[in-house]
């Protein structure tokens, strides 16, 4: 399994990171809290003309002809800018839902039977995507009947909880659906290492800003080791990520399943612990709204259990480790 990044890999991120910093500066992510489903659609089309919903697409459909390990490079970098939108399940529906790939409609998606009813960014979507044991679904968004969440826990990600659901148009089968669930996971693994990394950046540039006692409070042995850990975290995380995507592309590697429900335990413990650590390191200033510490943290914790929670995917490993001590 071969993890170096290749030279069009980095021309891809530095592309996509490019795009991020000038359409998404934290001014402007703040300020889409605002917009009906916190989607602007003049910039979800301009994430679209760069390739990010069409990237795995053959060019003969009008993509770019990537792999898993492409996307999860660029969602990554989504990651780090903190860029909000249903992004995974567009991803996804790309090549199956008319207009997802060059962002002409706003693609979401939730599952039917998960107990909470949740669906993200409902007053943005054009389509419902809804995935159960017998396949994926669309449904009409303005026939859901849903109740808005008036407090949701990550401003950028609005919640209504769905109070009936018709079953839709089928677009696929159960088999589709287990691969959406397994992709899904890897995507959303890979915003959770852009967010983990994103936030030790913001932590380590306040450690060489403040001062105590004359010095910077990131000379003090104390904030080094939370610093340290941080950049532990963030490295596991991304050996796991990359490593999942690579097992997408080349199933030969490893059971795909297990990858990804790796990927996505660490992803996520990196995000939540990075993201509280960058809240200490900025002391009091940390637990308030004009710090951005706390939207990495919310967005962690809204995204965790996002195509299953760290301890769904910890008992899918537990399965696996049961097999390999019978064989």
């Amino acid at each position: 399994m071969d993890l170096e990044l290749t030279p069009d890999q980095t021309g891809l991120q530095e592309a996509v990171r490019k795009l991020a910093e000038g359409r998404f500066p934290r001014d402007r992510v703040r300020a889409l809290a605002d917009r009906p489903g916190a989607v602007d659609r003049e910039l979800w089309r301009e994430l679209a003309d760069l390739g990010v919903f069409s990237l795995r697409l053959p060019e003969a459909d009008g993509g770019i002809g990537l792999g898993w390990a492409d996307a999860a490079l660029v969602f990554e970098e989504l990651g780090r800018a903190l860029v909000p939108g249903p992004l995974v399940w567009a991803h996804l529906a790309a090549g199956v839902v008319e207009g997802a790939a060059t962002g002409a409609v706003v693609v979401g998606g939730m599952e039917r039977d998960d107990g909470a009813g949740l669906v993200e960014h409902l007053d943005a979507l054009d389509t419902l995507v809804v995935l159960d044991d017998g396949g994926i679904w669309r449904v009409d968004p303005s026939e859901v009947e849903a109740d808005p969440v008036a407090v949701p826990l990550d401003p950028l990600t609005p919640v209504h909880r769905v109070t009936r659901l018709s079953q839709g148009e089928r677009l696929a089968g159960a088999e589709t659906a287990v691969e959406w669930r397994t992709a899904g996971a890897a995507l959303a693994s890979a915003f959770l290492l852009g967010l983990a990394d994103e936030a030790t950046t913001l932590a380590v540039g306040y450690a060489r800003e403040r001062r105590q006692f004359d010095r910077p409070i990131g000379s003090f042995q104390a904030v080094k080791h939370l610093l340290a850990d941080m950049v532990v975290r963030v490295e596991v995380a991304r050996a796991a990520v990359y490593a999942a995507g690579v097992t997408l592309d080349q199933p030969d590697v490893g059971p795909p399943a297990r990858a990804v429900a790796a990927a996505k335990v660490c992803a996520a413990d990196a995000a939540v612990g990075n993201a509280k650590t960058c809240v200490q390191v900025h002391g009091g200033m940390g637990f308030t709204w004009e710090v951005d510490a706390h939207l990495f943290l919310k967005r962690a914790y809204a995204l965790e259990p996002v195509f299953g929670s760290r301890d769904e995917h910890a008992d899918v490993m537990a399965g696996f480790l049961e097999d390999a001590t019978t064989i």
